[in-house]
């Protein structure tokens, strides 16, 4: 299984920007689709954005279309969630996700593969 690490939240105004990073080592993540999500207090894990690690087949929650962007860097073995005009309610622990599946899904339950989280917090 591979292993994941985020990093890169932080505290930030409504309307900034913030760069995620997910580090993975272990197993190739060549295979894998790669997942961003988020849980807020009190709530349960949603799905941010989902694309395969080889490209393509890129999918994102409504709530954030537009303005987050998953990207990843090969050499760097490294998935990167890049956050724009960020708001209030994106206030949350993200976390960086595995899933062997061939094609992405917004199912948490479907990722086998997980990292620590990282928290994001967004002031109004």
């Amino acid at each position: 299984q591979v292993q994941l690490a985020e990093s890169g939240g932080g505290l930030v105004q409504a309307g900034d920007s913030l760069r995620l990073s997910c580090a993975a080592s272990g197993r190739t993540a060549s295979n894998y689709v790669m997942g961003w999500f988020r849980q807020a207090p009190g709530k349960e894990r949603e799905f941010v954005a989902a694309s395969r690690w080889s490209g393509g087949n890129t999918r994102y929650a409504d709530s954030v279309k537009g303005r987050f962007t998953i990207s990843n860097d090969n050499a760097r073995n490294t998935v990167y969630l890049q956050m724009n005009s960020l708001k209030p309610e994106d206030t949350a622990v993200y976390y960086c996700a595995g899933s062997r599946r061939v094609v992405t899904t917004i199912r948490p339950d479907e990722y086998g593969a997980w990292g620590q989280g990282t928290q994001v917090t967004v002031s109004s």
